[in-house]
């Protein structure tokens, strides 16, 4: 995971990228399960998964990223997607990095926690956490995909409080308003229904209420909604 070749070799495919040829290969992020029905089955499960995790290249790009790691930057993931992971996360110390590096370049595959920090989207706040690298996928394939999964710190600052939204959070509450579906709330935001789901239940536990309609007027009451716009927008 790092800005040229593995091992500092000059780029080999002439495209300017700096990146061996192999490494612009397609690679489905699904991985194993990339085949048929599973490949449905494992993104579906990926947006359902609380923990923040993304699937990248070996370089870092982000293939893809679930609701909760792009809840981490007030975005959805499909805003993640071509990112690189080292522009979001700075590394606590760039020795982890080239152990990784390393790793990937002699084909090793063993699991490799890197220390970092980000800043909160919502508030701007630095938080800290530790990303497990894990290789994934065929073991012909070289370099391989990798899959990331962030950890927070307890000690970092909590989730944005009661009476609070973040800007995708809004967004979905406003399309709510309208009487859009979920399914149409997906479309119009880059979300699946599953993350539009996520993003609805995080609120629903947040606020303490049930239901669609109580959010909404949860959120009109507690500012997050203009009163005067329609169709509704976020305040």
């Amino acid at each position: 995971m790092n800005n040229g070749t593995a091992d500092g070799a000059p780029d080999a495919d002439g495209d300017g990228t700096g990146e061996p040829a192999c490494w612009n290969t397609q690679i489905d992020p699904a991985g194993p399960y990339a085949g048929g029905p599973w490949r449905n089955y494992f993104l579906i499960l990926l947006d359902r998964i609380p923990t923040p995790i993304a699937v990248c290249r070996a370089y870092g790009e982000v293939l893809i990223a679930n609701p909760a790691m792009a809840a981490q930057w007030g975005t959805v993931p499909g805003q993640l997607r071509g990112r690189n992971l080292l522009d979001l996360f700075e590394p606590r110390a760039k020795a982890q990095i080239d152990r990784l590096t390393e790793a990937l370049r002699m084909g090793r595959r063993s699991r490799y926690p890197v220390e970092v920090r980000w800043r909160d989207a919502s508030d701007g706040t630095e938080r800290e956490g530790e990303l497990t690298i894990d290789p994934v996928g065929d073991p012909s394939v070289n370099p391989p995909a990798l899959l990331a999964l962030l950890r927070v710190r307890e000690s970092a600052p909590s989730p944005a409080p009661r009476g609070s939204a973040s800007h995708v959070e809004a967004r979905i509450l406003a399309l709510a308003a309208g009487g859009a579906t979920t399914a149409s709330i997906g479309t119009a935001l880059g979300l699946t229904v599953d993350g539009v789901n996520y993003h609805l239940t995080r609120l629903a536990r947040r606020w303490r209420v049930q239901g669609r309609t109580a959010l909404v007027a949860r959120a009109y009451v507690l500012g997050v909604l203009s009163p005067d716009s329609w169709p509704p927008a976020p305040a």
